[in-house]
């Protein structure tokens, strides 16, 4: 079976039953696929999705606050919809809830754990993604725009904002100081790179005006413009590379609103796109599926789809 089929295949499938029945089996009331619930993690070998075929490397790049249609189509973002011509695109994503700081815990927990604002001062003790990555025995490294130094713990400096550095709120991580080391600034990645040194996965935040945040569409547009096919070439032959924004500048129906979010690399077909219901537990999920990582929270869901259509073989006529 070729690659692309192999795997899209694999993360295709559906858990019919989290283990133990420690994940929901549906969504909140009102939701889609996840919500703002704080469920148990699934954390067992028969809650783990078997890949066959796992990405080379995957990297995520988050962005902040836009809308679908404010990036997508829009003449002020001509490098993002390239890169959705040239690769894929979900056109039914959605966020979790309002604001930020939830959706950044759904991305690497499985659950906003109950958080609903951006605090500065809270912490989880719970499973994240960093356990599993770890447990597997899988390299990472968070690289965080303006963030002063490895494991800076606190809340704002220039233009970073703790709040878009999920990584700190998990005690296991901020508590260890050699996991909190792997939270760096961002002048890191581009040595990184040129030294040929980049873990396996790459988490990218940028700082509060390239995000979109604070700062307009075409300036976070030719930010990632120069990111970005750096780390497209750090992809090889098997990588994915996902951009994504964290929540809406409005709800749109549900949760934290529709988002763009793109998927690019050798192995996402060229203009492909979905209209399944995702949302950023179904990004958590796929991440988990490639690596056979332990299911967290509502990534291990039965409503929670992971984006294996995007690793498909086309249809047959």
């Amino acid at each position: 079976m070729p690659r692309r089929a192999a795997l899209g295949a694999a993360l295709g499938l559906v858990l019919t039953a989290c283990a133990g029945g420690a994940s929901p089996s549906s969504p909140p009331a009102g939701f889609p696929s996840g919500g703002s619930t704080s469920p148990a993690s699934s954390t067992s070998p028969a809650a783990r999705l078997s890949s066959g075929f796992t990405f080379s490397r995957v990297v995520v790049v988050v962005m902040e606050n836009k809308a679908y249609g404010e990036v997508i189509g829009s003449p002020d973002a001509p490098y993002v919809n390239s890169l959705a011509a040239r690769f894929g695109l979900a056109t039914q994503y959605r966020a979790i809830a309002h604001p930020s700081l939830p959706n950044y815990l759904a991305l690497t927990g499985g659950s906003t754990f109950g958080i609903t604002s951006d605090c500065t001062d809270c912490s989880v003790a719970k499973p994240n993604l960093v356990d599993g990555l770890e447990g597997a025995g899988i390299s990472w490294k968070a690289y965080m725009e303006d963030l002063p130094t490895p494991c800076f713990k606190g809340a704002a400096a220039g233009e970073y904002a703790k709040k878009h550095d999920p990584f700190l709120y998990y005690r296991d991580v901020s508590n260890d100081s050699m996991r909190c080391a792997k939270v760096v600034p961002m002048t890191e990645l581009g040595a990184d790179e040129a030294a040929g040194t980049l873990p396996r996965f790459v988490w990218v935040t940028p700082n509060l005006c390239h995000d979109m945040h604070d700062c307009s569409v075409a300036q976070g547009d030719r930010f990632l413009s120069r990111i970005v096919p750096p780390l497209l070439a750090s992809l090889g032959t098997t990588g994915v590379l996902f951009v994504v924004w964290d929540e809406s500048s409005s709800n749109q129906g549900t949760g934290g609103g529709r988002v763009p979010a793109l998927l690019a690399g050798p192995l996402v077909p060229t203009g492909f796109r979905s209209a399944a219901a995702y949302t950023h537990y179904s990004l958590l999920r796929t991440i988990e599926a490639n690596w056979n990582l332990p299911a967290l929270g509502y990534s291990g869901c039965t409503c929670t789809a992971s984006m294996g259509d995007f690793f498909a073989p086309p249809a047959t006529p």
